[in-house]
Order: C-alpha cells, then structure tokens, then sequence
C-alpha cells in the first residue's frame, strides 16, 4: 500500500481549486469538499443532495451519516467552502433530483464516479500544479486533519473527528515531519 501525504502548502490546495474549477465543477467539488468535511472517499463518494440540502432544496444541512468502515455515526455541519463548492456545482446542473449522487459518473443513470475514477482526477490535478508528494484519495482526509492541527486544533479532537482509536494513527495522519518538531522546539520557549 502506497502511502499518501496530506497537501501542506495552502497555495497549492488555492492552485488544485483553480484547476479543477477550470476542468469540471463536480471534480472541483470532489476536491473542495472532500478537503472540508474529511470523510473516506468510500463515504464520500455515496453523498446524495438529499444528504446535503434542506427538505426544499434550499440551504444546506448538517451530513448524517453512518461510515461505511467503522459504523460509527457522523452528524458534519457543511462550512462555509464547502457549501459554495457544492452551491456552485448545484447551480450549474440543468435538472437534478434529491436522490441523485452528488458526484455522479456521466455513466449510467445515476451512478456516483468511481474510488479510481476519483483518484485519477486528484492525481491528474496534483501533477498539473506541481504537486511532488504522493496523492491519492486519502489525501483529501489527511490534508483536513494537517490543517486543522496547524490551526491549532487539539489532536485528541482531530483524533475523535477522524474517528481513530488513537492518537498514533492521527499523528500519522497529520503528516507531522522532523522540521515541524524542530519548530515546537525552536518557539517554544518556557
């Protein structure tokens, strides 16, 4: 298995939007969201607009859900990015129904896009912007789990979010490297 790493340089998540926006709206969704809420691609990917919107189909509501791997129940409040992504792709379909897929494949009647077919459009997108590190469809989960750490966010929390068992698989998660250990070092002077 092929580790992947979160994306750290907020820039080049700015330049994977604008690419992806310039591609299709649904793959910059993919990304926007995916990137926001830090469900597995699996999950993810099985999101309909009546799992997002209200009643009306105006407005959006909090995700629940329960995750295909662990069980476990998640309730996700939509922020403010992801809700413009899927706004923007909402706004752009001619029809849509509540029971479709969000990310639907334009194979089929209503199919979502498939784990592969998301990991070629993260990959095809890391490689257009310069993207070094190795990326898959993880990387969206791991890259919301980075940021929030260097928001400052208590790991145990990120930890409880990602639904881990502990806190050396978060840590993992975080992508936490020897220069940033170095940094807690350096600044942090009692």
């Amino acid at each position: 298995m092929n580790i992947v790493e979160p994306i750290r340089d907020e820039k080049k998540i700015e330049d994977m939007k604008v690419y992806l926006k310039g591609q299709v709206l649904r793959n910059y969704a993919l990304f926007t969201v995916g990137i926001n809420i830090a469900l597995r691609i699996s999950d993810l990917l099985e999101l309909t607009w009546n799992d997002v919107l209200n009643e009306n189909g105006r407005g959006f509501k909090s995700i629940k859900l329960k995750e295909g791997k662990t069980g476990k129940n998640r309730d996700i409040k939509l922020n403010k990015m992801a809700q413009k992504a899927l706004k923007e792709l909402l706004d752009s379909l001619e029809a849509y129904d509540m029971d479709d897929f969000i990310l639907k494949s334009r194979e089929g009647e209503n199919r979502p896009i498939s784990r592969q077919q998301a990991l070629n459009i993260l990959k095809d997108a890391a490689e257009a912007v310069g993207i070094k590190e190795n990326v898959g469809t993880h990387t969206l989960r791991k890259t919301w789990g980075y940021h929030a750490w260097k928001n400052g966010f208590n790991p145990a929390l990120i930890m409880e979010t990602l639904n881990h068992t502990n806190l050396g698989v978060t840590k993992r998660y975080l992508g936490i490297r020897q220069d940033e250990i170095n940094d807690l070092y350096e600044n942090l002077n009692i």
